[in-house]
């Protein structure tokens, strides 16, 4: 548009200062507190600001490169932004996860990745990969024991000349996860080498090297952590490589790094397009004779971090918005995990569902059609600088500790990682992070013990703990439906709602969502005339727990209900819902046990349920 044009659009609307827009925000404000009310402070440390204006770019460098140019903050493509849908299968029986991978392939997957962990040699391998163009798919292996042995399969398989994909070796995560090399150290690097030496007769597509910040990801550490540590590993890969003797020109363009993409949407987005910068500037240290070699091919995998057993459908929701960040912020592969791959092997269903997510982002929504569509947003530009920042003080700081290797063996980062998720631990407890249908809003009547296959877990490894933030309210959950299992009736709580209709209402619905959670059983009410009904209710209901649902008013005048309830029934447990300040002393005089309200630690005061009814 010209600039005549665009006068002449928007010449009516006189422009505004930033000081005029702060000065509406402060009086609109009346006194509340700017920084508490409207910045937004992220897990990475990171301020986010209610708004941004043009003026807030006029630092930043990178806002004058092209797609497809260098630190490809924007991207390697100069045009369009196309992803190849990937499918990953855990299955290993060969000619199963050949059925799986074909019928993929038939539905739109554009990249395949085998579990080769079980693998017995060339004619399993063979058999895994019957029918499958090299030209067409690109294959990923993933789990293996000998890599080198598995090219040496592949070349008497397929024309190697013409396969993409790659092989997920990774013994810096190993050990990182781990807490030990896959065979050793140095053993380790020759093999690394090794892959190197032979990947020069692949085609260009192949990748023999995978920096797994997904590992980081999985153990609850921060967007900025994933960026940092991934950073710092893969320039450790550098250091030692270039070290036997290889050059950056050979290393760099073999590696491969997969980062898991969370729900925060837009952080997501601004995530990929940081990271992409600052390797392009660690590769640029070592002097390749090619600007290429510092582009990053990220593979992005949906984060099964914040993925739930309870109400899994809601996992769909998750991974949509996940799949959306990471293709806006122009991943090169994307996974996105099955929905119910938390507690079961996924089956055609939930295959289908995850790739079709792709599909429908790529062909109906047409996401792979413009180039880092991203650009210009005042906000992720933003938030891009910050992340790029932050995470290179980290990655600085990773450095001057001795470099990744010596910082994972020292336990400095699974210790800062932990201190991460100790914060967004109790985030969800206090459920300031929300997970439908696990930490509020749950489906009480949801059974899933029956559905939960046995699966191997990562949850005890010697290294970076890997775990879901969902876990502990799952677990409280679980040992209601053990508990009925044996034979015993599933807690009642019964919402004794009395008073101010809407006052009532709201304390009764926070106390259903509250208990819920639990998977106890909600006897709600429209609200009793009079107390003695109430509580006569109260009894007959026989409910383990009583909540008493008003004002903060009118709890004064329940407390001869209270007294009543625990006369007739002393182990039945009495609540208030609410924090009335003063006269909770009065409360408890009467039998009143706890009180619940938006500040109390839901997972904390669950777990204390279940143990006084006795659920184990």
């Amino acid at each position: 548009m010209s600039q005549e044009n665009n006068n002449m659009l928007f010449g009516e609307f006189p422009p505004v200062s930033t000081e005029a827009w702060e000065e509406k925000i402060i009086e609109d404000l009346k006194g509340a507190d700017y920084e508490k009310r409207l910045v937004w402070k992220t897990h990475e440390g990171i301020k986010v600001q209610p708004y941004y204006r043009s003026e807030h770019l006029e630092d930043i460098p990178h806002m004058h490169v092209f797609p497809g140019e260098a630190p490809y903050v924007r991207g390697a493509a100069k045009k369009g932004n196309d992803w190849a849908v990937r499918q990953d299968f855990e299955e290993t029986d060969p000619d199963k996860v050949n059925a799986l991978a074909l019928q993929a392939v038939s539905k739109g997957a554009d990249a395949v990745g085998f579990n080769v962990s079980g693998l017995a040699g060339r004619d399993d391998l063979a058999k895994m990969l019957r029918g499958l163009d090299p030209e067409k798919t690109a294959m990923h292996f993933l789990h293996g024991k000998d890599y080198p042995a598995l090219i040496d399969h592949l070349d008497k398989i397929l024309d190697k000349k013409q396969l993409t994909g790659s092989v997920d070796f990774d013994p810096f995560g190993y050990f990182l996860l781990y807490g030990k090399y896959p065979f050793g150290k140095e053993e380790d690097l020759h093999v690394a080498k090794t892959l190197l030496n032979r990947s020069r007769d692949l085609a260009p597509g192949f990748y023999v090297i995978n920096v797994n910040g997904t590992y980081l990801n999985h153990a609850g550490a921060s967007a900025v952590q994933e960026m940092a540590f991934a950073l710092s590993q893969g320039n450790e890969y550098l250091a030692y490589l270039t070290g036997m003797g290889l050059v950056v020109d050979d290393i760099a363009p073999r590696m491969q790094f997969s980062f898991s993409i969370g729900s925060n949407y837009f952080l997501e987005i601004a995530k990929l397009r940081a990271v992409r910068m600052l390797w392009s500037k660690i590769v640029e240290q070592y002097k390749p004779s090619d600007e290429g070699a510092g582009r990053m091919v990220i593979h992005a995998v949906t984060s099964e971090w914040n993925k739930s057993i309870y109400d899994a459908y809601v996992n769909m929701l998750r991974t949509t918005t996940e799949a959306m960040a990471a293709s806006i912020g122009g991943a090169d592969s994307l996974t996105v995990n099955p929905f119910d791959s938390t507690f079961k092997n996924p089956d055609e269903f939930s295959y289908r569902m995850a790739r079709n997510q792709q599909i429908i982002l790529k062909h109906e929504a047409y996401f792979s059609k413009v180039a880092d569509p991203a650009a210009g947003s005042y906000y992720v530009e933003k938030l891009t600088d910050s992340l790029a920042r932050a995470a290179f003080d980290l990655f600085l700081e990773t450095e001057n500790r001795g470099g990744f290797l010596r910082a994972a063996e020292s336990g400095w980062i699974s210790e800062s990682v932990e201190e991460t998720c100790r914060k967004r631990d109790m985030d969800i407890a206090m459920r300031k992070q929300v997970f439908v249908g696990t930490n509020l809003y749950p489906n009480s009547e949801e059974q899933m013990l029956a559905k939960v296959e046995p699966r191997s877990r990562l949850s005890d490894l010697a290294g970076l703990r890997q775990y879901r933030g969902t876990q502990s309210f799952e677990a409280l959950r679980m040992a209601v439906e053990h508990h009925v299992s044996k034979g015993f009736e599933k807690p009642k709580v019964f919402l004794f709602t009395y008073g101010n209709a809407a006052m009532r209402k709201a304390r009764a619905t926070f106390s259903s969502n509250f208990f819920g959670v639990a998977g106890y059983t909600i006897i709600d009410n429209l609200g009793f005339p009079d107390l003695d009904t109430g509580v006569d209710a109260a009894l007959k209901s026989e409910a383990e727990i009583v909540v008493l649902c008003s004002s903060d008013e009118e709890y004064v005048g329940m407390v001869s209900a209270a007294t009543a309830i625990k006369k007739q029934s002393p182990e039945t447990l009495v609540v208030v819902a609410g924090n009335p300040k003063e006269i909770i002393d009065q409360l408890q005089e009467a039998g009143v046990d706890y009180f619940i309200h938006i500040r109390t630690n839901v997972l904390e005061a669950l777990q204390r349920y279940n143990e006084l009814l006795g659920i184990v």
